[in-house]
Order: C-alpha cells, then structure tokens, then sequence
C-alpha cells in the first residue's frame, strides 16, 4: 500500500511534470507582409501539431511588420522589402530570406483565359501611369495580335497600404520604365498616378474580382486560391513566360545570396530565359538581443523546422523553397547573430 508521504511525492512530480509542459508550450508573434501568409499559415498550422507551440502571424503589410518588431512589439517581422545592411545595424535586427514567389498582374476579362494576354513592361507601367487607358489599345493589341480585346476603359487596382508587393512591383517597372523611375519610383507605398486602393494582396485580389476591366498586381497564391486570370509577361531576355513555380525557380536560381551583406538581394529583372521577372523573395527581421530570449529561440526554431520540413507545404502553395546552399548560410548568420543576454548564441 502507497503511503501518504509516497502520494504526495507521486503528486508532487506529476505536477512538476505538468508544469515543464506548459512552460515549454510558447505562442510566438509576428506581423507583416500579405505576400507569404498563405505558407506562413500552412506552417504554423503544422508546427503547433507537432510541437504544441503556436505562432501567431497577422498579414498587416511589410510596412506595419517592419515598424513593429522595430517596436518590439512582435517576436519576428516579416517583410518583402529587405532592409539595408545599415538599416539593420541602426534598428539591431537580424533578416534572412524564407521562401521565394512571384508578384503577377491579374486581369478580369471576359473571353481571355489564363496567361493568354501577354504584357511587357513598358506597357504595364504605361498603363499604371494612365497613358494607356483602353483594353483595345493599339499597343496591347500589336502583343497579342491573336486575341480579341474589348473597347473597355483598364480599371487599375493598387494597394493603398505600405506594402512590400508594392515595393516589388514597383521596383520592376522602375527597371523597364524611365518614365516610371522618373515620375513614381518604388517604395512600399508610392504616389499612385490614377487607380482604387485596396488594402493587402486580399483586398486586390478582390477588387479584381469583382471588377469588370480591372488590373492588378497580386502574389501568386493569391491569384491561384481566387481563380483570377494570370498575365503572362516578357522577361528581361525578351521570353514570354507565364508565372509559376519553374518560372520562380529560374529567377532565384541565379541570385547570390553569399555575397549580399545582410541578405539584401532583390530578384525582380533575373536573367535566364525561364526567368520570372517579377519574383520575390519574403524575409524575416527578429532583434539580434531579443528581449524575449524563449521567445526568439523558439521562432528560430519554428523557421528552421519550416526550412527542414516545411518545402512540400510551400510548393502545394506555389512559393519555391530557399536552396539548401542558402539554408545553410542563414543557419550561420543565426549562430554568428542572434544571441542572448550574455552574448550567447540562442540557437547552435
């Protein structure tokens, strides 16, 4: 027969056992850009299945993530547009590239069908400045001599909110537009000439949708998971490609990530034949001394996990995985980066 003095210890360790359990049970936070939520959703959903740890992640735009782990006031930032090398240092952050997509011009056209209408560059920024206001204009029609275009105005559709797929696109335009560069440039948030705002790749999304004659620029997933009709464009080799995983792929494999201090490389205009041009790497910021040292360590954790185990999820999703050449550099920069109170390495 178990005595009393047996019971209490048998209770006493039962509790202390309960107790690790919930201390090594975490929710971690983070907040930014729309681009990657799709993957980021999927990941999390696994992650806390696997391990009990949540990660909490709200899709505020690349400009509210960059100003709250500025703030401290999240875990992580996530952001399309990455930091400077000396915007990093300044805020004390850490950013490292997660997962790789592709911004895509999507149409609501009656009659044209997925990648069917064909876009460069200078007319997407002509269009986006309003000096091209007809879907049967001379010029979209000389690129797509086969198609039938309506006599209807082009309905632009933009983000209204700070916005790292704005910074993408934009960058891309400035890149095969002078006027545009001269007259807007890229920013998380530019002067648009003409257009309906719409807040994050959701909101866009749905304006197109819901808008006969309209264009957009949305994230691949995004796209795909509201059936909006894709634009195919030609790419800085003069191909015409249409947007998708091969195409993402063919852009991120030729950038060098190893010689990007702070791993600020932007993949919009990649040469190569298959190249996407307007592909786009999403980044994580988190404080180089975080003030919530369990906390950091266990968003590192999940990122890594995401790195080991999470490539199917992101492909199911249309986002292409870092290389395993790039994994192994951000493990480093984690090591050599982000470390505790005593200037210890958080995660080994």
């Amino acid at each position: 027969m178990i005595s009393k003095a047996s019971r209490l210890i048998v209770h006493a360790a039962l509790a202390a056992i309960l107790s690790m359990g919930s201390a090594r049970a975490l929710d971690i936070s983070g907040a930014g850009a729309t681009f990657p939520l799709p993957v980021y959703a999927k990941w999390a959903q696994s992650y806390s299945k696997e391990t009990g740890n949540r990660v909490n992640y709200q899709s505020i735009g690349s400009g509210g993530g960059i100003r709250q782990i500025k703030a401290r006031t999240v875990t992580f930032g996530a952001s399309d547009q990455p930091l400077t090398a000396k915007e990093l240092d300044a805020a004390g952050l850490i950013q490292w590239p997660q997962v790789v997509g592709g911004v895509t011009p999507v149409v609501n056209l009656d009659g044209i069908g997925a990648n069917e209408l064909v876009l460069d560059g200078p007319l997407l920024a002509r269009i986006y400045l309003g000096e091209i206001k007809l879907w049967d204009d001379p010029a979209i029609r000389a690129r797509n001599p086969k198609l039938t275009l309506p006599a209807k105005p082009i309905v632009v559709v933009h983000r209204s909110d700070g916005s790292g797929t704005t910074f993408c696109f934009t960058d891309y335009l400035s890149r095969v537009s002078a006027d545009w560069k001269e007259k807007v440039g890229e920013n998380v948030a530019v002067e648009w000439p003409l257009g309906l705002g719409a807040k994050g790749n959701e909101g866009v999304a749905n304006n197109v949708a819901t808008t006969k004659g309209a264009i957009g620029y949305v994230e691949f997933a995004y796209a795909r998971q509201n059936q909006l009709t894709t634009v195919s464009l030609v790419n800085s080799d003069g191909k015409i490609v249409a947007p998708g995983k091969e195409s993402f792929e063919a852009a991120a494999a030729n950038a060098d990530w190893a010689s990007a201090p702070g791993f600020f490389r932007l993949l919009t205009g990649q040469p190569g034949a298959a190249s996407w041009p307007i592909a786009a790497a999403t980044f994580i910021l988190l404080p180089k001394q975080p003030q919530d040292s369990a906390a950091a360590l266990e968003a590192l954790k999940f990122f890594d996990w995401a790195f080991a185990k999470g490539a199917a999820a992101a492909e199911e999703l249309d986002f292409e995985p870092m290389p395993p050449s790039v994994v192994t550099l951000i493990r480093k920069s984690w090591a050599a980066n982000v470390k505790d109170a005593n200037g210890k390495p958080l995660l080994n």
